[in-house]
């Protein structure tokens, strides 16, 4: 059985894929690095960020989704903002495109 097999079975809500910009605030670096999300759901996420992003698993980030201004609009805010806690790091696709995979899990979702 293959980790990404074990993952998929060990999740309890369906992933959307999704390409989103989306900012991540690190306390610990006391900055926003920007990337794009790779698939969401209603307990986390996987975020595609610059492999220099001095992330470990367990490190608690704020999630900064961006709106369109016609939904900021209806929303009245310009961004969605969640928190999460990174439960696992790819890094796969680290020489092709110098990224890695973050995996976050909503704050208050059990993984």
């Amino acid at each position: 059985m293959s980790e990404a097999t074990t993952v998929a079975e060990q999740r309890k809500t369906t992933r959307t894929p999704v390409a989103w910009p989306v900012s991540v605030w690190l306390p610990e670096a006391n900055r926003f690095f920007n990337g794009r999300s790779s698939n969401i759901s209603s307990g986390g996420v996987l975020v595609r960020i610059p492999a220099t992003t001095p992330l470990r698993t367990g490190h608690v980030v704020e999630l900064n989704f961006p709106r369109t201004m016609a939904l900021a609009k209806r929303k009245g805010s310009f961004a969605r903002i969640k928190s999460g806690r990174v439960v696992r790091i790819e890094r796969g696709e680290l020489i092709d495109d110098a990224t890695i995979g973050i995996g976050i899990v909503f704050e208050g979702i059990e993984s």
